[in-house]
């Protein structure tokens, strides 16, 4: 399973209800994403290890967590360590996610709180800004399903070359370490 872990990091901002935060887990777990950011500015903080363990599958026991207090704080952590960030966002600045490259290992994928979405720091600080085409009348997904076809869209494109995604050695090694 360590073999298979991304490099990536999901970030969550302000989400409202832990059970929707843990059904995102389960699908950063289903494809590899080890890192999951959380955010606590306006909404009140939670354990992510302490909640969501039906909603998750369990998938809280083998993520890593990161909380932080501000969005400003969360992003210039990710910018200093190398990463690019793509904020899904319906913006007339946004690109489409079938349109979008995701060609930096260092990848973070920012989502928004279920009623708000993303705040206007998080938008304007991203590297980029995506959205979900959609077809219908509703013009929004419930978090998990974004969180999901965006993850499965990035696997889909580093799948070509699936050994450069991975996560370096020393964080391979610590994870062992944990999981033991």
């Amino acid at each position: 399973m360590i073999g298979n872990r991304r490099e990536g990091v999901v970030v969550l901002e302000d989400i409202h209800d832990p059970h929707n935060a843990a059904a995102v887990w389960r699908s950063c777990d289903a494809f590899g994403w080890q890192k999951v950011y959380l955010i606590f500015d306006k909404e009140i903080p939670f354990n992510p290890k302490k909640v969501g363990k039906a909603s998750s599958s369990s998938a809280n026991k083998w993520l890593t967590f990161k909380i932080f207090k501000s969005t400003k704080e969360c992003f210039e952590e990710l910018k200093k360590d190398g990463f690019e960030i793509y904020a899904t966002v319906l913006d007339e600045g946004s690109k489409g996610l079938w349109e979008t490259k995701f060609r930096n290992k260092k990848t973070a994928i920012a989502l928004g709180n279920e009623h708000r979405g993303l705040s206007e720091t998080a938008v304007k600080l991203a590297d980029r800004k995506i959205y979900i085409p959609m077809r219908g009348m509703v013009q929004s997904l419930n978090l998990s399903v974004t969180a999901g076809i965006v993850l499965a869209e990035a696997e889909r494109q580093r799948n070509s070359d699936p050994r450069s995604w991975m996560l370096d050695l020393r964080e391979k090694e610590e994870l062992l370490k944990r999981w033991r």
